[in-house]
């Protein structure tokens, strides 16, 4: 009788755990091995592949509205993100991100930052970002 209450036990200990994680996102597996250190930059674009000046500044658009929280950009903060990448500076970051806005994928935010243009991504832009920069299969 006991070994079929332990049984019982476990089975709703294992029931309760993937509850919890599912509501906080994560798994069972990868709740260990979360870092409290950030990514960075150089370590954010070296998993995506990316060939060209606009796809890096796209990708580290992204990175420096989501992953470091900067909110709105300018070129100085992407100029730095190429920087901290390790990364050749693009000489024109503003015709990368002109290139970006005509892709869809940025677009201009209403006010300046440090009397620069300042940008976001677009709803476009965020999903591309979150697959990897892989063109969707539909």
């Amino acid at each position: 009788m006991s070994t079929d209450i332990e049984t019982r036990l476990s089975s709703l200990e294992s029931r309760v755990a993937a509850l919890e994680s599912a509501r906080d996102g994560s798994t069972a597996t990868d709740t260990n091995l979360k870092s409290a250190k950030p990514q960075s930059a150089k370590e954010f674009l070296i998993g995506l592949k990316l060939g060209t000046a606009v796809e890096k500044t796209a990708a580290l658009g992204y990175f420096v509205e989501t992953v470091s929280q900067v909110g709105p950009f300018n070129v100085d903060d992407i100029e730095a993100a190429f920087r901290s990448a390790k990364e050749k500076v693009p000489t024109n970051i503003g015709d990368m991100v002109n290139k970006n806005i005509k892709k869809g994928l940025f677009m201009e935010h209403g006010e300046k930052k440090g009397g620069k243009k300042s940008w976001v991504l677009t709803s476009t832009g965020e999903t591309l970002a979150e697959n990897g920069f892989k063109e969707s299969a539909e």
